[in-house]
């Protein structure tokens, strides 16, 4: 009796944080979207690309993107792609990373502790890539399926030594170096202090569609629609992610100073949340919708000539293995051990000038600092 006790509780010890029993998921008859078939016009030459679109699938592994493949008819514009890599996530304190950290790492180019949104091991400010490309004349954005104080997109223009704090991180925005943002939403905005409510719309101007042709003049533009225009697909959302995604890439191309270029972050925040619930049909929805927003910028570099497109994750969410699936019929089946984050590696796509810099086994702050010296020509 005692050996079983102490074995028990070995096996306890052993458990990752998060680990559960394995939870079994499917979806059948996933309505088809094709793919978005690239030139590869410009993919791989060693010009300098003047425009950098990374996107990140929050909690996006390789079963994740397969997942979508499979039940989407062995389709996925992501899938279509040649340049490809691996990246390591873990952060400066913990084997494995959450989301702030890792959207740090991408965004500054170092490695942070969990929790930590755009500041360094001693709590002081990292600068961004917005901060640090705008000295060159580079507009950015960032846009997301999830909160804009979210911990990946406040990464991108916040700094504050934990992601919770909601009401600081809000207050950094009119601080910071984006001309344009779309993220979710109007009512969380509604509920931060007047003070910073009053200070944002100082700055930007703040809407909740993006239908009057005027908005696309402004100088800057944020787009904050309502909870269910920017929550899950299974509860009502459309196409808020492509399209508020082309919108970005138009606006910021149009913006650009003397035509200097962009950065832009776009996030599938939404393929992590439906992983930590453990809802394999949610996951697959929201991987298909990022897809889609691949497919735009994927066309945006086609068309632009002069655009690096980069598709990665913060981090895997969920230990998912895919376990069956008919691609003819549209469906897939997959099993969750985990409702948190693993430490896998993250598949990483890339497409355009200066893709092939993005192969091989890189950390994410790697990336970030990529993505920095090829803005600042260094």
């Amino acid at each position: 009796m005692k050996k079983t006790i102490l074995l028990t509780l070995a096996l306890a010890v052993a458990m990752p944080l998060g680990a559960q029993t394995i939870v079994n998921g499917s979806i059948k008859s996933v309505p088809r979207q094709g793919s978005y078939q690239p030139t590869f016009k410009s993919d791989g030459a060693n010009k300098k690309p003047l425009n950098i679109i990374l996107m990140i699938g929050d909690g996006t592994g390789l079963a994740q993107i397969a997942s979508g493949y499979f039940a989407n008819n062995n389709q996925l514009t992501v899938m279509n792609l040649k340049h490809l890599g691996l990246v390591t996530t873990r952060s400066a304190t913990d084997f494995t990373t959450d989301s702030a950290a890792s959207g740090t790492a991408y965004a500054c180019g170092i490695k942070t502790f969990n929790y930590a949104i755009g500041v360094d091991l001693a709590k002081n400010p990292a600068p961004n890539i917005p901060e640090i490309v705008a000295k060159k004349g580079i507009v950015s954005g960032v846009v997301s399926t999830d909160a804009l104080d979210g911990a990946t997109p406040a990464a991108f223009f916040a700094h504050q030594p934990n992601r919770g704090m909601a009401n600081e991180i809000w207050a950094d925005l009119p601080e910071s170096e984006l001309i344009f943002f779309a993220a979710g939403d109007k009512e969380r905005f509604e509920s931060r202090p007047d003070s910073t409510q009053k200070a944002v719309k100082e700055v930007f101007t703040v809407v909740d569609n993006l239908n009057d042709p005027a908005y696309a003049k402004v100088a800057r533009l944020g787009y904050l629609p309502t909870k269910v225009e920017a929550g899950y697909i299974v509860d009502g959302r459309t196409d808020f992610l492509p399209k508020s995604a082309r919108y970005a890439m138009d606006f910021l191309k149009d913006h650009s100073n003397r035509k200097k270029g962009f950065f832009l972050m776009v996030e599938g925040a939404r393929i992590d949340k439906a992983c930590h619930a453990n809802q394999f049909e949610s996951m697959v929805k929201e991987m298909l919708d990022f897809d889609k927003a691949i497919a735009e910028a994927i066309k945006f570099a086609d068309e632009d000539g002069n655009t690096l497109v980069i598709i990665s994750a913060d981090h895997e969410t969920g230990g998912l293995a895919v376990a069956e699936g008919n691609p003819a019929r549209g469906e897939a089946s997959g099993n969750y051990v985990y409702t948190w984050h693993s430490a896998i590696p993250v598949p990483l796509f890339a497409y355009g000038p200066h893709a092939q810099d993005f192969m091989g086994v890189q950390g994410n702050e790697e990336v970030g600092q990529k993505i920095i010296n090829l803005l600042t020509g260094k």
